[in-house]
């Protein structure tokens, strides 16, 4: 267990565990296989993969309660500070934060399942370039995503989108927030989208 975590959290090979542990490579690459497919095996019915027609049915469900017909979650990214980041790939890690981090992107349910989450990207890459990178939207450009319809002001739809702050890409599966809103309509808009989005801040919290 040790020299599976250890190998995990600081990405190092398995011959450099043994230093530590006293345990040769060969048996330290077979705890990780044994630990990593332990996990899977687990949890992955669950939690290890993408929403399924019954996830996205209830996503819409809660979306419509919430005044957002169609939306299927926030979709966010956050820095972790890589504490133990070797000196060669710090310069490759640092952006706006000044040392060195990794980025998180997920989506969060408001009860804080987390069905998406890419892991690893550089500190020094914004949300844009992880979105581009991540598998999000896979399954939509395979045309295999789980059907998502739902009407709005007399129109049907049929893919649903995230609430992400303002950074993100006009994409018709992203709904910005609005920048210095003007009028009581647009500051309302505001106000419920950025309520929605703390989804996603509060899984950030917990993890």
């Amino acid at each position: 267990m040790t020299a599976a975590l250890w190998i995990l959290q600081y990405g190092v090979p398995a011959d450099a565990v043994d230093e530590y542990i006293r345990i040769s490579d060969s048996i330290t690459i077979a705890a990780f296989n044994f630990f990593t497919r332990s996990i899977i095996a687990t949890y992955e019915v669950v939690y290890l993969r993408s929403p399924n027609e019954a996830d996205v049915a209830k996503l819409l469900q809660e979306g419509e309660q919430r005044r957002f017909p169609g939306m299927l979650e926030s979709l966010d990214c956050i820095h972790w500070h890589w504490n133990k980041c070797p000196t060669a790939q710090a310069g490759a890690y640092t952006g706006h934060y000044h040392k060195p981090t990794v980025v998180l992107e997920a989506v969060a349910f408001y009860d804080l399942w987390i069905w998406h989450a890419f892991f690893g990207m550089r500190g020094s890459l914004n949300d844009i370039t992880v979105l581009d990178r991540s598998h999000l939207f896979a399954e939509l450009i395979r045309g295999c995503a789980p059907a998502t319809n739902y009407t709005m002001n007399n129109h049907a739809y049929t893919i649903g989108y995230y609430l992400v702050d303002g950074i993100y890409p006009r994409w018709a599966t992203i709904v910005k927030t609005i920048s210095q809103p003007q009028g009581t309509k647009r500051q309302l808009f505001v106000r419920m989208q950025e309520a929605c989005r703390k989804d996603v801040e509060r899984a950030f919290e917990v993890l």
